[in-house]
This record gives C-alpha cells, structure tokens and sequence, in this order.
C-alpha cells in the first residue's frame, strides 16, 4: 500500500490525494506527489512546472483553462483554507458541464487532480490563502484563457454570504460564458 490516498469524484479523472504527513517536535513534513505513486494508481502525470499563488479572503480565481495542449494540474494549499473547484468541459464525457467543490486547507493537507479538459477555479476562506499548483504539460500563453466564475449555466455555488462580495480580477470578469465556450468546444475525453 502506498503513501497516498486516492479518492475519485464525480467527474472523471478528477481526483482528491490525501498527502503523506508526519510530525514531531521538530515541526511536520508533507509530501504532495512521488510520480511512481501515481503511476500504480493510474494517474499519467509529469510536472513540467510548478508555482504558488497567494489570495485574500473572498478572492475568486478562474475558472480557467487553456485550449491548446490543455494541462492537467495538481492543487493543494500551503496555507489557508481555499473552496477549490473543478468544471468538466470534455463534450463526450458523462459529467460535461458539471462542477465538483471540495475544500483544501493547510490542515488537510488534500490536494485536487484537475483533469486535462477541465477549468480550475477557487475561493480563497482565509486572510491568506497561499495555494501550490504543479502542472503536467506547458503553458501555452497565447490560448490560456476561462469561463466567468459566476456563469448561470455552470451555476457554481460559492460559499461566499454574498457573492457580490468576491474580489475577482478585471481578467476573469471579462472572461467567456460557458455558452460562448461550447460553441468551438475542442475538449474530448482522453
């Protein structure tokens, strides 16, 4: 038995991973990926890059995503507490256009498997929310792009007490509706 827990939502290949933790005295040591680990679990993934963002409370990041050689991602918090949210936009998959939400904090140290196809977005909870992305796949600038995190026909519900309350930039509120997106859809299940 592995290091790791893997626990499959709704929507294919997305996925919660329980990290390793241990603790002392000292302080306390995770570990959020071992690419062997995934492998037995059958998870096809390398990191090509890796970064952090840091959030206020009430932040709104995404939903975001990238047409061209769209990257898979792995997504845990470092510190803080973030609503993380994943949104299948494969046509041919049976959870297409349907969200999952799960909530990620430094305490349980879960991590999110965001599936190539899908959008990634969150809320951060915290005053600071720092939150760690490794991607599998390259950052392709020019097609990176998203869907508005508050579109009606994904209808994400926030856990925000009112979402007009929600700090999002200028960039993803001019983002694109879902139904603009569907029109030149170029998702498929891999």
């Amino acid at each position: 038995m592995g290091i790791f827990q893997f626990k499959p939502l709704d929507i294919p290949g997305a996925m919660v991973i329980s990290s390793f933790f241990s603790d002392d005295l000292r302080g306390s040591f995770v570990k959020s990926y071992e690419q062997s680990e995934f492998a037995e679990a059958g998870i096809d993934f390398s990191c090509c890059e890796s970064f952090v963002s840091s959030s206020c409370k009430n932040v709104i990041r995404g939903l975001h995503f990238q047409t061209h050689a769209p990257q898979a991602k792995i997504v845990g918090v470092i510190s803080g507490k973030v609503f993380d949210v994943v949104v299948d936009l494969r046509k041919d998959s049976p959870t297409y256009r349907k969200w999952a939400g799960i909530y990620l904090s430094n305490e349980n140290r879960n991590s999110l498997l965001i599936p190539r196809g899908c959008a990634h977005g969150f809320l951060s909870l915290s005053e600071n929310s720092m939150v760690s992305y490794l991607c599998d796949g390259l950052y392709d600038k020019a097609t990176d792009t998203g869907i508005v995190y508050n579109d009606p026909d994904i209808n994400i519900e926030w856990p925000i007490m009112d979402i007009r309350n929600a700090i999002v930039s200028k960039r993803d509120l001019g983002l694109m509706s879902f139904e603009s997106f569907d029109k030149s859809n170029p998702f498929r299940m891999e």
